[in-house]
């Protein structure tokens, strides 16, 4: 069987190519995926640079996600059928074919735009799990995160406005306010704003019991500062690639709790049906548009490094996303 596969060499800045792969055989409990679409998120691009906590031997497939048809099922398999749109959630996925295990696979409504579903496996679970975090987080009580614009930060503003959870969101840049405000946010400020003054008005004289944490650094500190007391950080992300100092009052006198989420260690501890219960929601959400994500820029997977270049770039909008089917 041919097929072809972005193909990661070395670690750092070296060229990746687009050339042939082997396909291993369809075993037991397996299916065969025919790609449509991956999505180019962070995390790709610091395996690629080699700065992520997790590595792959060399050489290797990129790709933490996508979008394809089930062509071919393995013996044993009795919930995935021939034909079927899935959302593929293992490493490895910028491929055109795939063989994986049937529990990296979650079937999806054939409703559901291909390019949507593409982005449905690593940020908008990442997004309901932690906002799931706090189990007593009740209707009309408030959030903050900053990244506000990125694609967990969306799915955030999205997912809590189903729930009836109001946000506070953190940005960079002033132009991304409107556009965050028109899909579901509350309150949109930029990073000068100083939560440790600001956060009790911001939410209308309360104060946030859960924050979001993508950036590290002072952007970390700020969201901490306005926290309630009791309050809990969830950190996700290190855009800023500067580590958190927290200071000691924060533990003592306002009680916070510091915490991580990596959604990899999520789905290697979760059951089946807990997994099957997070992205039915979610498909759900997608299908009745209830849930959206924005894409920036779609590729053919042979010009992946063209792709790489536009996903690093500060002020893009929306995910960008390789196209299998227009190589």
């Amino acid at each position: 069987m041919k097929n072809r596969a972005v193909i990661l060499s070395s670690f750092g800045r070296d060229p990746l190519t687009f050339s042939e792969w082997p396909v291993p055989e369809l075993g037991e409990g397996m299916v065969s995926v025919q790609m449509i679409a991956a999505p180019v998120n962070p995390a790709d691009l610091n395996i690629i640079e080699g700065k992520y906590g997790e590595l792959p031997e060399l050489p290797a497939i990129p790709g933490s996600e996508g979008v394809g048809r089930v062509v071919e099922v393995g013996a044993g398999v009795e919930e995935i059928s021939t034909g079927d749109l899935v959302a593929v959630i293992r490493r490895g996925t910028w491929s055109e074919r795939l063989i994986v295990a049937a529990k990296d696979v979650f079937v999806l409504p054939d409703s559901i735009a291909p390019l949507q579903a593409a982005m449905l496996g690593v940020n908008p679970p990442t997004a309901l799990l932690m906002l799931e975090s706090l189990s007593d987080l009740k209707p009309g009580e408030w959030v903050v995160q900053n990244a506000a614009n990125s694609g967990v930060g969306r799915s955030v503003i999205q997912i809590a406005k189903a729930r009836g959870f109001r946000t506070l969101n953190i940005v960079r840049r002033e132009e991304l306010v409107a556009e965050l405000t028109s899909l579901g946010a509350d309150c949109v400020v930029t990073e000068e704003t100083d939560l440790r003054t600001a956060a009790k008005d911001l939410c209308g004289g309360s104060l946030p019991r859960l924050g979001l944490n993508a950036v590290g650094g002072a952007s970390a500190l700020n969201l901490a500062n306005g926290l309630a007391k009791d309050g809990h950080l969830i950190t996700y992300g290190a855009m800023g690639r500067q580590p958190l100092k927290i200071p000691n009052g924060l533990l003592i006198f306002k009680n916070l709790t510091f915490s991580g989420f990596w959604l990899t260690r999520w789905k290697a501890k979760s059951s089946r049906k807990e997994q099957n219960r997070v992205f039915s929601e979610l498909g759900k959400m997608l299908a009745d548009q209830k849930l959206q994500m924005a894409v920036h820029r779609t590729f053919p997977a042979s010009q992946i490094n063209e792709a790489l270049a536009e996903a690093a770039t500060e002020k893009r909008q929306g995910k960008v996303l390789l196209d299998f089917s227009a190589n």
